[in-house]
């Protein structure tokens, strides 16, 4: 399923990252001071767009952050003190260019990290920046420290052809989508999509399988996007997670995502995987 189109927002590979590079912080620093390098600008939060959704480039001053090349042009960024809120994000996002997607959330994730990881967890010492900013060093005790990545389950369960979705209490009026929750510690993916449609919902989940994944900046997840085949119809919603949530037909789906009138509800924005595998759906 995963040659499926179209992919989740944010997927690609962005930039060359230029992993072998990161070591040797002379050539960095060489690539910071030379004409061609670039530095990503940031504004209230986030990292700036332009009128056309594209990311927007100024001469490196303040190069902290190797984020890559783009061609030969080496790109870097400060670090930022980054918006905690994603849905304080979502109309800058939903104007961001898709080329730019994947850069707009490293960026984010990485810069976030670093605000928050300014000592080391092992000895409470400062840490200083290296590997371009791909890590961080106690000055201490020596442990290195990398920015993590959370990993958290999206699914959509199917029973008698019917999706399952639910909506959450801080969603816009109509709006419901796939549910989710972070895989825990000794859980595998297939466990976690059991776990949670069974917590949420009720459901007993089989037949669970991987559709695709996502990078989330929000502030550092991977969403992990699945299927799975509910053995019943039955709902018993936890309603300190949820505050509704019900089945839908193809029919109330495709009314959805064509933003029909009169449509049955209003689906997730087209940055969130949540969409993407709605339209998986409908178009297998």
């Amino acid at each position: 399923m995963t040659d499926l189109l179209p992919d989740p927002f944010f997927s690609g590979p962005g930039l060359d990252r230029a992993d072998a590079l990161r070591a040797d912080e002379a050539a960095i620093r060489n690539l910071a001071a030379g004409p061609a390098a670039r530095q990503l600008k940031w504004h209230e939060g986030l990292p700036e767009l332009s009128n056309d959704g594209r990311l927007v480039w100024v001469t490196a001053a303040n190069p902290q952050l190797f984020l890559g090349f783009e061609g030969d042009i080496p790109c870097f960024s400060t670090i930022e003190e980054v918006t905690p809120d994603a849905r304080a994000a979502f109309p800058r996002m939903a104007l961001l260019d898709g080329n730019d997607a994947p850069l707009f959330a490293a960026a984010l994730s990485l810069s976030r990290w670093h605000s928050r990881h300014r000592f080391c967890a092992n000895s409470g010492h400062p840490t200083v920046i290296v590997r371009g900013g791909w890590s961080r060093r106690c000055a201490d005790c020596g442990a290195e420290h990398y920015p993590r990545v959370d990993p958290v389950v999206i699914m959509l369960a199917e029973h008698d052809g019917r999706l399952l979705l639910g909506r959450q209490p801080q969603y816009p009026p109509g709006r419901y989508s796939a549910l989710a929750g972070f895989v825990e510690v000794g859980e595998n993916v297939e466990a976690a999509v059991a776990r949670e449609l069974f917590e949420e919902a009720g459901v007993r989940a089989t037949d669970i399988r991987y559709v695709a994944s996502q990078p989330w900046p929000f502030p550092s997840s991977l969403m992990i996007g699945c299927r799975a085949s509910a053995e019943g119809p039955e709902l018993k919603i936890d309603t300190n997670e949820l505050e509704d949530a019900r089945w839908f037909d193809r029919e109330e789906v495709l009314a959805a995502l064509d933003e029909q009138c009169g449509a049955p509800f209003l689906p997730p924005p087209k940055t969130a995987i949540a969409r993407t595998l709605l339209e998986r759906w409908v178009a297998a």
